[in-house]
């Protein structure tokens, strides 16, 4: 092992410290002060997204574990609402009307009945003629009344097929009917259309 010799005042040669490799001699705490503080730093800036991620999760909330709500055909042949089954379609007009009728209770769900109609999704809504009105869409085209202007059943609002198998058309007097009136009111005894072909020409059920 090598060691550097010097000579004092009297002549006399004496040992020196140590020499190290790469100048690290008297490191010691100055180094570890600084992987001190570079630990420190590290662990400030992880708490700091932590506490980030925290205040977004509490500003947006958690993400919704509902999935999409998804469109059906139920079996009138009616717009409908798709259960989490992906088997049970239940009417349109069935959502958010205060009975759960999926198993699990989603046609019932705040995040789409918080703000009626506003939160529920664009298939279920139907529009009347006077626009700040709404039906749910399996109510259109149904021989009903519902919009109260005959707007759901009546172009130019709302085109529909003509009257089916057991409707009879006439112009009614009946404000719950507009164009056709069911079958089994024809030969009744009560004048339900405004010509009363339902008493006289309509054939019956």
């Amino acid at each position: 092992m090598n060691k550097v010799f010097s000579q004092g005042e009297n002549g006399h040669t004496a040992a020196g410290p140590k020499a190290h490799p790469g100048g690290e001699a008297g490191c010691g705490h100055l180094c570890c002060s600084r992987r001190g503080a570079c630990l420190s730093a590290s662990l400030l800036l992880l708490l700091a997204t932590l506490a980030a991620l925290i205040a977004l999760v509490t500003i947006l909330g958690l993400p919704s574990r509902t999935p999409g709500a998804q469109a059906c055909i139920t079996l009138t042949n009616r717009t409908g609402f798709l259960c989490h089954d992906q088997r049970s379609c239940i009417p349109a007009s069935g959502v958010c009307d205060g009975v759960r009728t999926c198993t699990h209770g989603e046609d019932e769900d705040e995040s789409l009945c918080r703000d009626v109609p506003q939160s529920l999704p664009h298939f279920l809504v139907a529009h009347c003629g006077d626009l700040a009105s709404w039906i749910y869409s399996d109510q259109k085209c149904d021989g009903t009344n519902n919009c109260g202007d005959c707007s759901d059943e009546l172009s130019p609002v709302t085109v529909c097929p003509p009257c089916g198998p057991g409707w009879w058309r006439c112009p009614s007097t009946f404000f719950k009917y507009c164009d056709c009136i069911p079958r089994h009111l024809c030969r009744d005894h009560v004048q339900h259309c405004s010509d009363w072909s339902d008493e006289y020409a309509c054939p019956g059920p």
